[in-house]
């Protein structure tokens, strides 16, 4: 895609205006650092254009303190861009056991919200941060997933991250970006920090 050109142009009866504002399912995956940080690139983006923007958090302890959150709830009150919506779907981890809490259930009732919100289109940036873990674990069912995607109303932009992504979501999606690892801090022992992790 030199300067910005793509290399075909579909036979689609579609204007270049249609086709350009056509929303998107992105995906974000691999075994790479970068794929939620990515994610919230777009959220940023997607705040300034003054669109409403849902994040909705699996896997992810609900005790952490994030510091995307933190940044996007307060631009997202400044009334300056789009208002900003965070729900954080629990621990998320099933070898987890600290607590009795369900975790297959509140990932399943998060993707409900999801379908709902989409039918209502309530948001016209969803962030679904490590929701290809739900998926993989069979929490939520990938055919779902891809028929409610498939037919979301509007110019609603989905953007989900996650490692092993299912190849029915790779294939539903019209953008895929896999992250790969080269070298980590990690791989020599150093553990995640303050500012580069959260």
């Amino acid at each position: 895609m030199p300067q910005g050109n793509p290399a075909q142009i579909p036979d689609d009866g579609l204007t270049t205006r249609q086709r350009r504002n056509r929303p998107l399912v992105i995906v974000h995956t691999g075994p790479g650092k970068g794929k939620s940080t990515a994610a919230f690139g777009l959220a940023l983006r997607a705040w300034n254009q003054g669109w409403p923007v849902g994040v909705f958090q699996f896997v992810k302890s609900a005790k952490w303190r994030v510091g995307e959150e933190h940044a996007l709830r307060v631009l997202g009150d400044t009334g300056q861009g789009g208002p900003v919506t965070w729900h954080k779907m629990g621990e998320g981890w099933s070898w987890i056991q600290r607590d009795q809490t369900d975790h297959a259930e509140q990932a399943a009732e998060g993707w409900a919200q999801i379908a709902r919100d989409l039918a209502a289109q309530t948001y016209r940036m969803y962030v679904l941060d490590e929701f290809t873990y739900p998926i993989k674990w069979g929490w939520v069912d990938v055919d779902d997933v891809v028929s409610v995607l498939t037919a979301r109303p509007g110019a609603q932009h989905v953007v989900i991250t996650g490692r092993d992504a299912h190849p029915k979501l790779l294939e539903c999606a019209d953008l895929v970006t896999e992250m790969t690892k080269v070298k980590h801090p990690m791989d020599a022992g150093q553990k995640g920090q303050k500012g580069i992790e959260w």
